[in-house]
């Protein structure tokens, strides 16, 4: 990779933060169940597909949180909203700036909170 694509994938890495990076990884691996194959990448094993880090943003894309509320439902959760820009799993409920960031926000918090049993996984 060229020295000045490196950089700019350096900057949008700083630019999107850590915390993000580190959320949408615990979201990936405890609720979606990928496994971490390499620093910038997770394996699907249901879909037998690898997934590139900038190919899941679902804090930013629509279609990619949907993916986070259709697991959770296949997991037992019932999805709610209330208001434009807050979002329920069960009791679970947290807020953000759009829809999309929303959900991330509330599954993040079930994950981290270990609300998902490991066997359901």
């Amino acid at each position: 990779m060229p020295k000045m694509m490196k950089m700019i994938k350096l900057k949008k890495l700083e630019k999107r933060g850590k915390s993000d990076m580190n959320k949408i990884d615990i979201i990936a691996r405890r609720i979606l169940g990928w496994k971490l194959n390499r620093w910038d990448r997770w394996y699907d094993f249901e879909k037998g597909i690898f997934i590139y880090e900038h190919e899941f943003q679902p804090n930013q894309n629509l279609d990619h949180a949907m993916i986070i509320v259709e697991k959770l439902k296949k997991l037992g959760f019932t999805y709610s909203t209330k208001g434009e820009y807050e979002v329920c799993f069960n009791e679970v409920c947290e807020t953000g700036d759009t829809l999309a960031q929303a959900i991330t926000n509330t599954a993040y918090s079930i994950a981290e909170n270990s609300s998902v049993d490991d066997e359901w996984l």
